[in-house]
């Protein structure tokens, strides 16, 4: 089935509102712009933009762009519950909604080759076209399908990553090295393992501007889900480990590099013994020693395991069954299984175990020295890498047809050649209002910014800017949900 526009929109003509900032010098030229250039998305339109200076340094742009075309289909998933499959599937699958009395299409569909994963091929079967106003009528079409005994979805047709006119809204904060004073920061909140939303942590630091962080984990317990996946570091303490080779922001005072990251955390035992530290504040598996501190925010398991609770010099101050919070300026090893038995042998009340850290950055293969100034979010998927755009997808763990090819909200952070920060907030899942973005158009558009290095931050419904203690955006489940961290932008 080919896919068409169903209204023909015009460009927009461009418009730019300016606010001043309060203390800046007219004349001191800034180190990062905004494009003048075409939007690069869709049919390359002009955008619309309006700006306001936040403080020195910080200003906040609203992206408009393109026009809504796109219409509504039925799309008829396959026995796996996916909405593709191979050529011989789809094409059973268009047979028996073609039992059902309607007439389908076998459309092939290409998800684009990324860096580290080659080009797919798939197919998608679909059941009629109708303009934007007409999603009831798709409905009523899905409604017979199902009564048919067919799984099938409404699918906007903007969302699925081929070719709209969108429109697109997204927020941009842009902070200019040249000018900006205050710093950068890392939060998670109260709590690791709570999850908080973005609006909440900006506030309790005082930030000017803040966007939602990576990943937290979705498949551990509720009370623990605010964990990020990957590394986090909060005032140089390490408080999530690594993904070996995932993308990162490393933030230190007012300067952001985007790397990957690797930890390396090992228990050494005053006897001389050592066993690595495979988790720090997560769920711990069969015979891990997993390191809890007292940003966890929640007890060590309760499973057959022990914990040997640390003071501040690594001294072990007492012995324990598993199962409780980690005392105020303690440390807790937890080992279960082989970890339990290497703790009863080398980790005696009264002794020292020294927990050695190292956090190295895989681009300079340098170890990043852990003092407060140091700040960590660990992203999602690499986009852009030295200007070009290189999307890691599989590395980092996406590399399905929904991550690279479906459009959905998306945050991502960008830094320039010069050294300046930018954040994005692209909204989508809201047809007719914004269609979001894939992988390619999230890399593309942080090119198009000015960013020679961008990484996607998590997405969808968790997708949220902060700015002057209001969320600018419009979060796609309506409202700002709670996250595992976020990236603060502080006035000092």
């Amino acid at each position: 089935m080919s896919r068409r526009t169903l209204v023909v929109g015009l460009a927009m003509a461009a418009t730019l509102t300016a606010t001043a900032v309060p203390g800046a010098a007219a004349e001191e030229q800034a180190a990062v712009k905004f494009p003048s250039t075409k939007f690069p998305l869709g049919v390359r339109p002009v955008p619309t933009k309006t700006v306001t200076g936040v403080t020195r340094g910080v200003d906040l742009y609203d992206v408009k762009a393109g026009s809504s075309t796109d219409g509504y289909t039925v799309t008829v998933l396959m026995p796996s519950g996916r909405d593709y499959g191979s050529l011989p599937t789809a094409e059973a699958r268009l047979a028996e909604v073609e039992a059902a009395g309607e007439t389908a299409s076998l459309q092939k569909v290409v998800r684009p080759k990324v860096a580290d994963a080659p080009a797919q091929e798939v197919y998608m079967v679909r059941v009629g076209l109708w303009s934007f106003k007409d999603k009831a009528k798709a409905d009523k079409t899905a409604k017979k399908l199902k009564d048919a005994g067919l799984k099938v979805k409404t699918d906007y047709l903007g969302d699925d990553g081929l070719k709209t006119t969108g429109p697109w809204d997204v927020k941009v904060v842009m902070i200019d090295s040249r000018s900006f004073r205050g710093t950068y920061a890392a939060s998670l909140g109260t709590s690791v393992a709570k999850r908080e939303t973005v609006s909440s942590m900006a506030k309790a630091r005082g930030a000017v501007a803040a966007v939602n962080g990576g990943f937290f984990n979705i498949h551990t317990a509720k009370e623990l889900s605010g964990e990020p996946v990957g590394a986090s570091v909060v005032a140089g303490r390490l408080l999530s480990e690594a993904v070996p080779g995932r993308a990162a922001v490393v933030l230190r005072g007012r300067t952001a590099r985007i790397t990957e990251l690797k930890s390396t955390i090992t228990a050494i035992s005053q006897d001389g013994a050592r066993l690595p530290v495979t988790g720090v504040n997560r769920a711990a598996a069969a015979d891990e020693l997993v390191l809890y501190t007292e940003e966890y925010g929640a007890k060590t398991p309760a499973d057959d395991g022990a914990d040997v609770v640390l003071d501040a010099n690594g001294k072990v101050v007492t012995l324990r069954a598993s199962g409780a919070a980690v005392p105020k300026g303690m440390r807790v090893l937890h080992g279960s299984g082989a970890a339990y038995d290497w703790l009863n042998e080398h980790a005696w009340e009264g002794w020292t175990v020294k927990v050695d850290t190292k956090l190295t950055d895989l681009r300079t293969r340098r170890t990043l020295k852990l003092t407060p100034d140091l700040h960590v979010v660990a992203g999602g998927v690499g986009l852009v890498r030295n200007g070009n755009v290189k999307v890691t997808a599989k590395r980092d763990g996406h590399d399905s047809m929904n991550m690279i090819l479906r459009r959905h909200p998306r945050t991502l952070v960008g830094t320039t050649r010069n050294g300046s920060l930018i954040l994005a907030a692209i909204d989508g899942r809201q047809p007719g209002v914004t269609v979001g973005a894939n992988f390619v158009e999230a890399a593309q558009f942080m090119r198009w910014l000015g960013a020679t290095q961008a990484i996607n931050l998590d997405g969808g419904g968790s997708t949220a800017m902060v700015v002057g203690n209001k969320v600018v955006n419009r979060p796609a489940d309506g409202s700002e949900r709670a996250v595992g961290d976020a990236l603060l932008v502080l006035p000092k």
